[in-house]
């Protein structure tokens, strides 16, 4: 099942990859929902998911609770009328200055496919800054809508940080953590995801938390970059890495090969040193 949002670090691509090492249980977690591709192409009874964008945990709550109405409020927004950079900029001052939280889950979905490579990212003062993407005819996901739409009535959606989030996990949850990935190079580092960023802190903090959760026998798998920095902090993980082809940046023609890893704590048999 796709996922109806373009997103960076997409996980639709490595989706086997994930679920051969995906164990069993009773409910999946993921404290970085962002397009939710692994929940949705995964069947597990109960869900939560959370993430600190609180723009994109909007739109997927009116998804749920609305349905087709939603869908076709959303769709109103598509058409050949607003497909330019006056309308793209009036839409996205709007967007952060209302308190209508419809008319700002129907403009994310907007900006999702109208926006520059997909982008999501703010400024220090938490505004939506992306560019105008100058595409010849949007694409407005009808069918994948309709799919999440049906998919998260058995889920839980929360706007939160991961740490709060991996606090609520019990015996017999699967947890699989996106975060944003440790940066390739020093000109690389990009936090703009959400207001405050998350840099190296952020990072250890999640690896001390997936080994405090491994040893409470609660399995977690985290992506992310392939690093000296990554294969430090997840050492006591069981490690895969692997390369992927890089499908949104800045530079069409930077868009190659990366280095990934998926590093699973708490597998039977793996090191649970603390």
């Amino acid at each position: 099942m796709k996922p109806f949002l373009k997103w960076a670090g997409n996980k639709f691509a490595i989706l086997q990859r994930i679920k051969e090492i995906l164990p069993e249980g009773n409910r999946l977690i993921e404290p970085f929902a962002g397009s939710a591709a692994v929940f949705l192409n995964t069947d597990f009874s109960e869900a939560i998911l959370s993430d600190i964008n609180a723009d994109l945990i909007n739109l997927y709550q009116f998804l749920k609770t609305d349905g087709e109405s939603f869908i076709d409020y959303c769709r109103t927004f598509f058409v050949p009328e607003t497909n330019n950079a006056e309308s793209y900029y009036q839409f996205r001052q709007i967007f952060n200055t209302t308190d209508d939280l419809k008319l700002k889950a129907a403009l994310f979905l907007f900006f999702n496919r109208h926006g520059y490579n997909g982008l999501c990212r703010y400024n220090n003062k938490g505004e939506f800054n992306v560019p105008f993407g100058k595409y010849t005819k949007p694409y407005f996901p009808t069918q994948e809508m309709f799919a999440f739409h049906e998919k998260i009535q058995g889920a839980q959606l929360l706007h939160r940080d991961f740490i709060s989030t991996l606090q609520m996990a019990r015996p017999g949850d699967v947890i699989y953590c996106d975060p944003p990935y440790v940066p390739l190079t020093a000109t690389a580092n990009f936090t703009g995801y959400a207001t405050g960023g998350f840099g190296l802190a952020e990072q250890e903090a999640l690896a001390n938390m997936a080994r405090s959760l491994a040893q409470k026998g609660i399995q977690v798998i985290i992506s992310n970059h392939d690093t000296v920095f990554t294969q430090t902090a997840y050492q006591s993980a069981e490690i895969i890495s692997f390369q992927v082809r890089r499908f949104i940046s800045c530079k069409g023609e930077s868009r190659g090969q990366a280095n990934e890893m998926l590093a699973h704590f708490g597998r039977v048999g793996a090191a649970l040193a603390g």
